[in-house]
């Protein structure tokens, strides 16, 4: 009997659970007028949020045509790059913000991978061993995560939409993931 009480206890904080995550906060779409949602503003910007309020979050996520972005405020400047990293797909939004070289640097949460903020390149640490005392550097993969333009206009924060004809490797996640969120790939 007693197995049953408990059964029938964790069911109904499974329901529970879901309700609040069902009804929870809601990620900003541009596509979600009804929800005053991100919306395409004069010039092609999209309206993503108020700048205080973005200020005191530290970042938001948003979709932009459904795919995903993260904008961060951190030490004084706004960046927004997509939201999945360029390796596999690991969610930045969820990742810590490191100086790394004298670059402010988003780290991947999954597999630890640097990208820049300011550029989209992912770091590595490596070493020349044609050097005589090889010590590691940090060094560049290239702009490897797309990164978005973020304008401030009467305290609202605006992103310009991303430029398709120009590829970067976090497209294939930010392609992937969209319109899905966590379920698309199952991770």
């Amino acid at each position: 009997m007693l197995d049953l009480i408990i059964l029938t206890l964790y069911f109904f904080i499974c329901f529970l659970i879901s309700i609040v995550i069902w009804y929870g906060p809601k990620d900003v779409d541009s596509h979600s007028s009804s929800t005053g949602g991100a919306e395409m503003e004069r010039d092609g910007l999209i309206f993503i949020g108020k700048e205080d309020d973005i200020k005191k979050s530290q970042r938001i996520t948003a979709k932009i045509n459904g795919r995903e972005i993260v904008v961060f405020y951190h030490e004084g400047k706004f960046h927004a790059l997509d939201s999945r990293c360029y390796h596999e797909g690991g969610p930045l939004r969820l990742g810590e913000i490191e100086d790394i070289d004298g670059q402010t640097c988003i780290v991947c949460p999954w597999h630890k991978f640097k990208i820049t903020l300011e550029t989209g390149e992912g770091l590595y640490e490596g070493i020349n061993p044609q050097e005589p005392s090889p010590t590691p550097k940090w060094q560049s993969k290239g702009v490897k995560q797309r990164i978005h333009k973020v304008t401030i206009d009467n305290r609202n924060v605006y992103v310009s939409p991303p430029d398709l004809s120009v590829s970067f490797d976090s497209d294939y996640y930010a392609e992937k993931y969209k319109n899905g969120g966590e379920l698309a790939m199952g991770k």
